[in-house]
């Protein structure tokens, strides 16, 4: 196994430093605190600088953080606040639909999974956070896709046909995602597997922006009625939910 990258270290070294302080720091004031020489550290700094890490002072020199890693810095806070604010009303929402619960954000053309409630039976199921879904074929994605929170990378990639139910052409999945605007939440019926379904609502930050989706999984017959009809009362309680994550997020409609 490969050891630590040294220069990626003292990169790092030197960004906390940065962030520890409420002012800005001079090449020799950085290179003494981390015990560098002043060459080393300047290259790093001037690389760091680059990528708009850090930001160096005109008029004295000295250096700061960047906006760009303030803004990882942000997105990570918020996705943070997004799973905490919803921790609660998912468990509440699994409880009341006996079904399990996902909390997916929008990550690199895909639907990342950063909560996981399991269904409340004895069944085994397998813990999705961290998983990355498609999406054109999941109900999380569908919402994020349809409210313009995410995109397809590139946008004319040729769509993956999971199941013979996959949406893969632009005018089908363009109709399901004017529905999914206009009804208000997503499904999705054995478009990723066979047998297995999802609905998804979303959720709303300050702005009344979609900045997240919550829904439900499980086995079709689970999940709906009849072919193709979801269970109302699953729509409902999926619905409150979202509703009550996004007021909890200073959303002002939804």
């Amino acid at each position: 196994m490969a050891g630590p990258v040294q220069s990626i270290e003292r990169a790092a070294a030197i960004l906390r430093l940065l962030a520890g302080g409420p002012r800005r720091l001079g090449l020799g004031e950085v290179a003494a605190s981390l015990g560098l020489a002043k060459g080393t550290a300047h290259g790093i700094l001037r690389t760091l600088q680059h990528v708009d890490f850090v930001e160096q002072d005109a008029a004295t020199g000295k250096y700061q953080l960047g906006a760009a890693l303030l803004h990882l810095g942000t997105s990570y806070l918020d996705v943070n606040e997004l799973r905490s604010r919803s921790l609660n009303w998912a468990d509440a929402l699994a409880a009341r639909s006996g079904e399990a619960v996902r909390l997916g954000t929008p990550l690199e053309g895909k639907v990342l999974v950063v909560h996981h409630v399991f269904r409340p039976d004895d069944t085994l199921q397998t813990l999705d956070v961290g998983s990355l879904l498609p999406l054109h074929a999941s109900s999380l994605g569908k919402v994020l896709l349809a409210y313009g929170t995410a995109s397809l990378e590139p946008p004319d990639a040729e769509l993956e046909a999971y199941t013979r139910h996959t949406l893969v052409t632009p005018e089908r999945l363009g109709r399901a995602l004017a529905e999914v605007r206009e009804l208000g939440w997503a499904a999705e019926l054995q478009e990723m597997s066979m047998g297995e379904g999802g609905l998804a609502a979303p959720i709303r930050g300050q702005g009344g922006l979609v900045v997240g989706a919550i829904g439900l999984s499980g086995p079709v017959e689970r999940l709906c009625d009849g072919p193709g009809h979801p269970r109302p009362s699953l729509i409902t309680l999926l619905r409150e939910a979202a509703r009550a994550i996004s007021r909890d997020l200073g959303a002002a409609r939804w």
